[in-house]
């Protein structure tokens, strides 16, 4: 039987691992119905495991110092409408008194 490559970092060494596909150079795991889709959909996490997704709301788990700024962004602060990007800093916001930023999923809550 003929396995797809990897979707993530195209590797030929991919094996089934019971109802998945899994990568051993990457450790990336699919199931054979998204390899015939190939749609690769950005995965975020916040600091409990909870799925994020566009226009979620979450709450910053602690304070985090604002690059260029005096102020501080306090831990229990909303943000609603967030935007998943790729990248380190995963999630896209606006913060009421500080603008638009950039924000680590490892920081903040889902709502």
């Amino acid at each position: 039987m003929n396995l797809p490559n990897c979707p993530k970092c195209n590797s030929e060494y991919t094996y089934e691992d019971g109802l998945l596909l899994v990568c051993p150079e990457c450790a990336h795991e699919w199931s054979a119905d998204e390899s015939q889709n190939d749609v690769d959909e950005l995965v975020v996490k916040d600091a409990n495991g909870n799925l994020l997704a566009d226009g979620d709301t979450v709450t910053v788990i602690k304070d985090l110092k604002v690059k260029g700024s005096s102020q501080a962004l306090k831990q229990g602060t909303k943000v609603k409408g967030i935007r998943l990007v790729d990248g380190d800093h995963n999630i896209d916001c606006k913060i009421d008194g500080f603008g638009a930023m950039q924000l680590k999923s490892e920081f903040v809550k889902k709502i």
